[in-house]
């Protein structure tokens, strides 16, 4: 929870940013507080959309939360941001998921 602590009291402070942001949604899956990664996730795509690792949490998030639907649109949508980027290997992963998802 320290690290939780700090990097909330960064955004307190204003410090606002993608990587942020992405490092608070890790933490918050870590803890399975599903809901609340996925805010912080998102917010981190509001800064960057081709932030692959952020589209590729923000399913697993949203997925382990049980909103299977919008999980399938997370890694849909991240996998053409990462071919956008030419993240590859990411777009590789995020298909994976989205086949378990659709079996």
């Amino acid at each position: 929870m320290a690290l939780i602590d700090s990097l909330e009291a960064m955004l307190s402070r204003g410090q606002d940013s993608a990587l942020l942001r992405f490092g608070l949604g890790s933490e918050y899956l870590k803890l399975e507080q599903y809901d609340r990664a996925a805010v912080h996730l998102r917010s981190a795509l509001e800064f960057d959309v081709q932030y692959s690792a952020a589209w590729k949490l923000l399913g697993q998030a949203l997925a382990a939360a049980g909103r299977r639907d919008e999980a399938l649109r997370a890694y849909q949508d991240g996998i053409m941001h990462a071919e956008k980027k030419g993240d590859l290997q990411a777009a590789k992963e995020m298909r994976v998921f989205l086949k378990r998802l659709t079996k």
